[in-house]
Order: structure tokens, then sequence, then C-alpha cells
């Protein structure tokens, strides 16, 4: 028992992930402005495009305000938690690979299957809500507004509804529409056009990083836009009377209130899921120890100032019991009489959705690889294309998942599954800069969260942790329930292979230390 015991909480040496920094056989094209760029795509999009209409309607109401404010509080902690840990370990597994350096390999396998959470599961809401809004954009060049698509083919064939007076909390048949204009309802086969952008993502991707992190720039520029045209032409069409109440009555179920706030500053955190994902681009970037910070820190600001104010916006141009759950932001514009306006923003939706996708989509593979580089994952997972420089068989594997999740699984589901996945991950991130300050106080860091020793290092890291943690007791008990789960399937898949073929605990078992990724103990 104690030889498992300390083969579960060996710590990765710090001397190895230098190793893996300098074996890894990516290119290295990406400045700060991509970093930047692609922490702004990773976060601006189905947060603020999609769930803002379902975390206002079902839970805060006007306070949906107040909800990303709090969400963005926690995330500035843990911000400056991950922008200190990636110019210190500038390596492409992110939380994963912080984690294992400061509090050993089964919390950093949690870490990385919870990651997976963020990323594959969170992909897929946001492609679902990219059929959403193809669907507003394209129908707003019909002169009846009506759909042009079959239903049947542009929706999940499930759908997720909470316990109420009428119904218990579970999956059922989604029945939709059988033609365009029909009020006969058919069975919802197969959602085609989420399915169909994540493949076209994902062969992008497979091409090469430098041609994935041009396009996610254009995309970037154009949705930055879009979110201040929004706002600029909302602004004329606010009714002060839609923000009262602010904080609507509390509800049997948990809805409104003080707990529905908080509840959906749970659901809206995954609208700031992103900035994290620059850390795992750290080894192609060109400076990751001065780039990393820029890029993890700009990109959260930028999307906290643009969020605020177009839920601000939102909520005040139509009354929060009409706000549409499917495509919020376009459907507003509609409300107060700008089809032609909804089609723009529909448009901007679509392409910073799309950047959501690219995003999302090259930072799973990358904590694939850095998990099969040190034997968690099967070795074929860590393998680097030599022409393109990308890890191409990750890649690919991530793609499909992400296409099957968004074919046949419901956009609310999906998001708060990510969300509460992705606070256990800052949790952990949090403790790591922690106990690294404590345990490795000499370590180079090029960016020091600021405050000294005690605030920066060990203030700050506890509130990021404490907020955290606070958030995710606030979550609903089906996320927490489906998380555990997760966390338990994770754990039968470690204890089957990744137990047995970690390279730091074949150094344990032959060596009797933790050994360096890549030495011959790990390779025995």
């Amino acid at each position: 028992m104690s030889s498992i015991l300390r083969r579960i909480v060996a710590r990765k040496p710090i001397d190895s992930v230098q190793k893996e920094i300098n074996e890894a056989e990516y290119k290295r094209p990406l400045n700060a402005w991509d970093l930047t760029c692609i922490g702004i795509g990773t976060t601006i999009g189905a947060g603020i495009f999609v769930l803002t209409g379902t975390a206002a309607k079902d839970y805060a109401g006007p306070a949906i305000i107040l909800s990303y404010i709090i969400s963005g509080v926690v995330c500035i902690f843990a911000c400056l938690c991950y922008a200190e840990l990636g110019s210190t370990l500038p390596v492409s597994g992110s939380a994963y690979s912080f984690t294992y350096a400061a509090l050993g390999e089964l919390l950093a396998w949690i870490v990385g299957w919870d990651l997976m959470l963020e990323y594959l599961v969170g992909s897929a809401t946001v492609a679902v809500g990219w059929a959403y809004y193809l669907d507003t954009f394209v129908t707003g060049f019909t002169a009846d507004g009506k759909s042009l698509f079959d239903q049947r083919f542009t929706n999940a064939p499930f759908i997720w509804l909470e316990a109420s007076d009428t119904v218990a909390a579970g999956f059922y048949m989604n029945k939709v529409p059988c033609r365009p204009g029909s009020d006969e309802l058919c069975q919802a086969y197969f959602n085609f056009p989420a399915f169909f952008i994540v493949v076209a993502i994902t062969i992008l991707l497979v091409i090469g990083i430098r041609e994935a992190a041009w396009f996610n720039n254009t995309m970037v520029v154009i949705k930055i836009v879009v979110c201040i045209l929004f706002v600029l032409t909302g602004i004329k069409f606010i009714n002060n009377a839609n923000y009262t109440p602010f904080i609507p009555p509390a509800q049997e179920y948990g809805h409104y209130g003080a707990s529905g706030i908080f509840q959906a500053s749970v659901s809206v955190f995954f609208a700031y899921i992103g900035f994290d994902a620059v850390t795992t681009t750290a080894q192609e970037a060109a400076n990751p120890q001065r780039d990393l910070p820029i890029g993890i820190i700009a990109s959260l600001g930028i999307c906290t100032i643009l969020y605020v104010a177009v839920a601000a916006v939102l909520v005040g141009m139509v009354p929060y019991s009409t706000i549409s759950r499917g495509a919020p932001v376009g459907q507003a514009l509609i409300d107060v009489g700008l089809p032609a306006m909804a089609v723009i923003i529909s448009f901007g939706a679509l392409v910073g959705l799309s950047s959501v996708l690219l995003s999302s989509l090259i930072a799973q593979p990358r904590i694939f690889y850095s998990m099969a580089y040190d034997g968690l994952l099967p070795s074929a997972f860590a393998k680097i294309h030599p022409k393109t420089g990308t890890p191409y068989v990750t890649t690919i594997v991530s793609g499909t998942v992400c296409a099957l999740l968004s074919a046949f699984l419901p956009v609310d589901v999906l998001g708060n599954l990510a969300s509460v996945g992705t606070l256990s991950a800052f949790f952990l991130v949090s403790v790591s800069t922690l106990v690294l300050r404590i345990t490795q106080p000499d370590l180079p860091r090029k960016f020091q969260i600021p405050g000294g020793f005690w605030i920066g290092g060990m203030l700050i890291p506890f509130l990021s942790a404490f907020s955290a943690a606070g958030l995710f007791s606030q979550a609903t008990i089906p996320a927490i329930i489906r998380v555990f789960a997760w966390m338990g399937v994770g754990l039968v898949v470690y204890f089957s292979f990744g137990f047995w073929h970690s390279r730091v605990g074949l150094g344990i078992s032959t060596g009797g230390e933790p050994a360096a990724a890549g030495s011959k103990a790990a390779k025995a």
C-alpha cells in the first residue's frame, strides 16, 4: 500500500519539465498578439452568444450582470496563477503539468481528465451554439422569417430538463417540427451543422498552427467589432423597466434570488473559459516566459469588459423572461425591430464561435500530448507530424469526439458540465501556485503575482482556490454528480493504464526516485 501511495503522490521533477520543453518537436511561430488572440478566441463565444439566455431566463434575471462580475473576479485570481505558472513551466500541458510538478501524479491526472470537460465538452457546447446562429443567420434572408432547415437535422436527439413541478430531472427525447413551418412534431436525429463545423476546424488544425493562428486572429477582430456594435446599437433600445426586479424573487427550485445569481455564475463561468488555453501553446511560442503572461492577462481583461457590457444591454433590451435560450443576442435585436442588424450580429456570432472552436481544439490535443509524453496515455498520442509540427493524432481524436458530442447532446447540459469541471481545475492550479511558492521558492519566475511572498505568493492563490471552491459549491446537484461520475471514470482509466505506464512511476519502481521523462529508467 505504501508503494502505491508513493506512486500516486509522486511529483514530476522540474528538470524533467525542462527536458520535455527541449525535446518537443513543436515549431515556435507564435508571438504575444497571437497568444492574446488565442485567449480571446477561446473565451468570447458560446458564453455570451448562447448561455447568457439560459442563465438570465432560468437563474438570475437582470442580475446576470452580477453573475458575470462574480465569475470574472474568480477568473482574475486564477488568471494571475496561470500567468505565474505559465512563465515558470512553459509546457503545453497547462494545468495538468502545473499540478504534476506541485501536487503529484494522481491529482495531475484528475486535472487532465477534467480539462477534457473544459475543452472537448466545451467545444461541443460552442458547436451547438454555432448551429443555432447559423439557423438565425440564414433565416434573416428569408421573406417570411421562417427557418429553411429541417429541424430534425439541426438539433440533438435528446434534451435535458431540470426538476420541476411537472417533470423529473433527466434526458428526454427531443421533438421538433417535422418540416419548416409544420405543427407536426417528429424526433430530432442529428445536429449536422454542429458536426460539420467541428470536422472543418479539425482539418484546419491538422494542417498547421501558423495557418490556424492567422485564421483565428482575423476572426477575433471581427467578433470584437461585433460585440461593440451590439452594445452601441442595443443601448438605444434599453427599457429601464426591464431591470425591475433586478433580482427576481426566489423560486421553489432555487432559480432567481441570491442562489440564482450564484447558479448563473457557475453557468456563465463557461464564458470565461479560454484564457488558460494560452498556456497550452507554450511550446509553440517564440518567447513563452514573456508572452504567456501578456496573452493570459490581456485576453481576460478585454473579455471581462465586453461580457459585462453585452449582458447589461441584453437584459435592458428585452424582459429576461422572453430572452431566447438558443440565440439570445440575435433574437433580442429581432424583438426590438432590427432583423437586419440581427443578421449582422448572427454572422459575427458565427465567426466568433468558430474562433472559440478553433482555439479550444488547439488546447485539448496539446494536453493529451503532455499526458502521453508522461506515459499516462498511449504513446501514439505523443506523435508530432514531421512537416506541420502539430500533434495530429490527438487533434484528430479530439475533433472526432467533439463532433459526436455536439451532434447528440444539448447545449445546456454541456455548458454546465464544462463549467464545473473547469472550476475544479482552477482550484488545483491555485493550490499548485501556492505549493510551488513554498517548496520551490528559487524557481526562475519571469512573471510573479504582484504583492511579494505573502500577498502575491500566499493570499491571492488562496483567494483563487477559495473562490473556485465556493463557486463550485453553488453548482446544481446534477452538475456536481455528473462531474464526480466523470472523475470516477477517469480513475478507472488511470489505474487501468496510466498507473502502469507512468514514466515518473517507472522511475520510482526502478531507481527509488522519480525519473526525468525520457530517462532510461522511464523507458524500462
